[in-house]
């Protein structure tokens, strides 16, 4: 829940700012702020456990490095979400600019990308869940080894 709730609010924002470009309701705008604003602390608040994993990853392996790059992914998220959030706060009556809506249409498409980094670690790499996790599997995109022993792997017919 710790993920899902960030990931849910800042792409609920997006959504509310589309409504607002569409509509120029500015309830919209004041709902998207606030969505924001809780996906930020929602996502600090994920990134205690996330680091403290991360740290737990053996040195060298895969999922230490897609582990970092998903951190770092997520960090730089939530900047670009800040960002968004201070450039309406500037503006008043919490109505986006068109900064404001680039930082947050490239926060929602950046955090995309790193919830896929996300499901490697977790269901390919078994990073948090499986003691008997196969912490240098190949990535969901190659053609390769199943994810882990025992795994069943559906390839498209």
């Amino acid at each position: 829940m710790l993920i899902v709730f960030p990931f849910g609010l800042l792409a609920t924002a997006v959504v509310f700012d589309i409504l607002h470009l569409i509509t120029d309701g500015s309830g919209f705008a004041v709902a998207a702020a606030y969505a924001i604003a809780a996906g930020i602390v929602g996502g600090v608040v994920a990134a205690v456990p996330g680091w403290i994993d991360w740290f737990a990853i053996p040195a060298g392996t895969r999922a230490k490095r897609v582990g970092l790059i998903h951190g770092a992914g997520n960090v730089l998220l939530l900047v670009l979400f800040a960002v968004s959030w201070l450039l309406r706060a500037n503006a008043g009556d919490w109505v986006p600019g068109a900064w404001a809506l680039i930082f947050g249409f490239a926060g929602v498409a950046l955090a995309g990308v790193t919830g896929w980094l996300g499901g490697e670690l977790v269901e390919r790499l078994g990073v948090g869940v499986d003691d008997g996790a196969d912490l240098q599997a190949t990535s969901s995109l190659s053609r390769g080894k199943t994810a882990r022993p025992g795994r069943v792997r559906h390839e498209p017919s």
